[in-house]
C-alpha cells in the first residue's frame, strides 16, 4: 500500500480517476497503464522522494510520496508491464514505451555478433545475459587490468568486466548494474532498492572545520611516569589521548600495544603481567601441538586442514616479503608468521583462516618479536575484526553503509556524483575496511595509524572517518576530470602508498571534532559515531516541490539484505587472488 501526504493544489479530475468513498485516501486514484505517458521523480538528494504520473491527455495526478522511501519498487513493478526510459531533456522524467537503442547497440558491440540484436536480448533473461557477456569478456586479453596486481583485484575485477569500447557500455541502469556485479562476482547481491528507508532531515550546517596539530610520538619518559611502583597504569586515559594525538616512539611500542590491543589489563600490575604470559604461553603451545601433532595420514582424510594450510602457505609466501623482517628464503619470521597462522585456526574453529589475516598479523609480529605475545595480540585484534572474515560478511556490509552515511552528510553533492557514476556502493573502499588500510600506507605509517585507531578515540568508528577525509582529499581530481566508474576504481586503487598519514589523521581528527560540536546532528550519524542522540528538525511540506533537504540512512539494520562479494570455497584457490577476500563454507575440525 502506497500512503500519500495532503495535495495542497487543487487536483485535475480526469474519467479514469476515483476517489473512496469511504474518504480513507482523499487523493488516491486509479488509471490504466496504456494511459500513462510519463513519470517525474523527485531531484536526487532532496527531500522525502515522491513521483508525478502524468497521462496521455496531459492530466497530471497528485504526487505520491513516500516519507519512507521505496519510490524505486514501484518503478521496478512498473517495468514489469511497460517499457520506460530517461528523457533526453529531463533525467528526472521518465517516458513509457520508449526503446532503447543504446543498450541493446552495446550488447551488440560487446558480443561482436550482429544476430544479438533487441529481440534476441529482449527474450534472453537478462541476468542470464549479462552474465554470458561477461564470462565472454573475461576471454579478452586486458593488459591494462593486468598490472593491478592482488588484493585490489576485487575492485579490478569488476573493472575489467565492464570495459568496452562502446560508451554507452559505460553507463547502465542501477537494476542492470546490480544484476551484472551480481553474476560477475559470485555471491555479490547488491540491493536494487536505493533508499529502503529513510530519515528526512534538513539540511545540516555542520559549522566551521577547526585545525587540527598533532604532537610528538608518546616518549618512554612519558610513559614510565604514568606508571607506579608496582606497575600499574596510573591514568589510561591521559595515555590514550597522547597516543590518538601523537603515536608512540617505536621502542615502547612491543610493550603498549599489549594494552592497547586487551592483552594486558591497564590496571594490570607487573606481576600479574608476568603471570598471565605464563599462561598464555602454555595455552599457545597446547593448541599449536593439536596441528603439530597431526600425522600425514590423518591430514589426508582431512581436507579442511589441508586447505587452510594451503591458503597459510601460498599468502604467507606473498606477505611483505620487502620487509627485512620477512624477506628471503626460510626466513624464521615467515615460519613464525605461518605458525601463529595455524595455530589461530585450531584456537577459533569456526573462522578457520581467511585470505587478508596475514595482513593484519604481520605487523603486529614484527613489532612483538616474539611468537606467543604476537598470538594473542592477533586473537585480541581478530576480536575486533571478526566480523570482516565471517561468511556473510556483515561487518563489511554495516561499515560500507555507515561509511555512505557519514559521506553524505559532509558533501551529498560527491555521493550524488558517484552513484551517477555507479559507484554509490563505495566497493572501492572495500580493501580499506578489510584489511584497516593496511596496503594503502607504508609499513612504518601503518603501525601508527593502527596504534592511533585502537585508543578508539575520539569516537566510535574513527576509521570511517579516515576513509571519509581521503575520499574528501579526491574529490576534486575525481570531480575535476569527470572520472567514470572504471577511473574511480583506477584512481583509488593508485592511491596505494601515496597517502599521507598525518595529513589524513588530522583530517579525520577534524572531521570528528566538527560533527562532534554540531547540535543537529542525524539520528543515524550519532549512532555511528557513539554519540548521544540529537534532534533533528524535519520539513512539514507536502508537496512534490524540492525543499533543500539532505536525506540520510537509517541504522545499518535496514539493510540487512545486502550481500558482500565473496569467493567460493568450493572454488580453485588458484583464482582465489581475484577477490579481495576468500571465504570457505567448510570449516577446520580437529582429529
Amino acid at each position: 500500500m502506497v500512503n500519500t501526504v495532503s495535495y495542497k493544489k487543487k487536483p485535475r479530475s480526469n474519467g479514469d480517476a476515483t476517489t473512496h468513498a469511504n474518504g480513507e485516501s482523499k487523493w488516491s486514484f486509479q488509471f490504466s497503464l496504456t494511459d500513462l505517458k510519463s513519470i517525474k521523480q523527485n531531484k536526487e538528494g532532496m527531500g522525502w522522494s515522491y513521483l508525478v504520473f502524468c497521462l496521455k491527455d496531459d492530466v497530471i495526478l497528485p504526487a505520491l510520496h513516500f516519507h519512507h522511501g521505496d519510490s524505486k519498487l514501484l518503478i521496478v513493478s512498473l517495468e514489469k508491464y511497460v517499457v520506460l526510459c530517461e528523457s533526453p531533456q529531463d533525467k528526472r522524467i521518465l517516458l513509457v514505451n520508449c526503446q532503447n537503442k543504446s543498450l541493446s547497440q552495446s550488447f551488440e558491440n560487446l558480443l561482436d555478433e550482429p544476430t544479438y540484436g533487441l529481440i534476441q536480448v529482449e527474450q534472453l533473461d537478462r541476468r542470464k545475459t549479462f552474465w554470458a557477456i561477461h564470462h565472454w569478456k573475461k576471454l579478452k586479453k586486458d593488459p591494462y587490468t593486468a598490472t593491478m596486481g592482488g588484493f585490489s583485484k576485487v575492485t579490478n575485477y569488476i573493472f575489467d568486466s565492464l570495459r568496452g569500447s562502446d560508451p554507452s557500455t559505460q553507463q547502465r541502469p542501477p537494476s542492470e548494474m546490480a544484476d551484472f556485479l551480481s553474476d560477475a562476482i559470485p555471491g555479490l547481491k547488491i540491493n536494487q532498492q536505493e533508499e529502503p528507508g529513510f530519515e528526512v532531515i534538513t539540511r545540516i550546517d555542520l559549522g566551521k572545520r577547526p585545525d587540527v596539530i598533532r604532537r610528538e610520538p608518546l616518549s618512554a619518559e612519558e610513559w614510565t611516569k604514568n606508571m607506579d611502583s608496582e606497575g600499574r597504569i596510573l591514568d589510561a586515559d591521559s595515555i590514550k589521548q597522547m597516543i590518538f594525538k601523537g603515536g608512540l616512539c617505536h621502542a615502547l611500542r612491543k610493550e603498549v600495544w599489549k594494552f592497547l590491543l586487551g592483552y594486558f589489563p591497564w590496571h594490570s600490575t607487573r606481576e600479574e603481567r608476568t603471570n598471565l604470559q605464563k599462561r598464555k604461553t602454555d595455552e599457545y603451545f597446547r593448541m599449536k601441538l593439536q596441528w603439530k601433532s597431526v600425522s600425514d595420514e590423518q591430514e589426508k582424510r582431512n581436507s579442511r586442514l589441508r586447505d587452510y594450510k594451503s591458503l597459510i602457505e601460498k599468502d604467507v609466501n606473498r606477505t611483505d616479503r620487502t620487509n627485512k623482517f620477512y624477506e628471503g628464503q626460510d626466513n624464521p619470521g615467515l615460519i613464525l608468521l605461518h605458525d601463529i597462522l595455524m595455530t589461530y585456526c585450531m584456537y577459533d574453529f569456526d573462522l578457520g583462516y581467511v585470505q587478508g589475516m596475514s595482513d593484519l598479523l604481520s605487523p603486529v609480529l614484527y613489532v612483538m618479536e616474539n611468537e606467543v605475545d604476537a598470538f594473542w595480540c592477533f586473537v585480541s585484534y581478530m576480536d575486533q575484526m571478526h566480523e570482516n572474515f565471517e561468511e556473510q560478511m556483515q561487518g563489511m556490509k554495516t561499515q560500507l553503509i555507515q561509511l555512505s552515511t557519514l559521506l553524505r552528510l559532509l558533501d551529498s553533492g560527491f555521493c550524488s556524483y558517484l552513484e551517477s557514476q555507479d559507484s554509490g556502493y563505495l566497493y572501492f573502499c572495500f580493501r580499506w575496511l578489510l584489511i584497516r588500510f593496511k596496503r594503502e600506507f607504508s609499513f612504518q605509517d601503518i603501525l601508527r595509524l593502527w596504534e592511533v585507531m585502537w585508543t578508539e578515540l575520539p569516537c566510535q568508528n574513527f576509521h570511517l572517518l579516515i576513509c571519509c577525509a581521503i575520499l574528501e582529499s579526491e574529490k576534486q581530481q575525481i570531480m575535476d576530470k569527470h572520472y567514470g566508474f572504471n577511473e574511480i576504481l583506477k584512481h583509488i586503487n593508485e592511491l596505494s602508498m601515496k597517502i599521507d598519514v598525518e595529513d589524513i589523521l588530522c583530517k579525520a581528527e577534524a572531521i570528528s571534532t566538527q560533527m562532534m560540536n554540531c547540535k543537529e546532528l542525524p539520528q543515524a550519524v550519532c549512532e555511528i559515531l557513539g554519540m548521544e542522540n540529537s534532534a533533528v528538525t524535519t520539513p512539514d511540506s507536502d508537496t512534490g516541490e524540492d525543499e533543500g533537504v539532505t536525506v540520510m540512512s537509517r541504522s545499518a539494520s535496514t539493510y540487512q539484505n545486502i550481500s558482500m562479494p565473496v569467493s567460493a570455497a568450493n572454488g580453485t584457490r588458484e583464482n582465489a587472488q581475484q577477490m579481495a577476500v576468500t571465504h570457505s563454507a567448510n570449516r577446520l575440525t580437529p582429529t
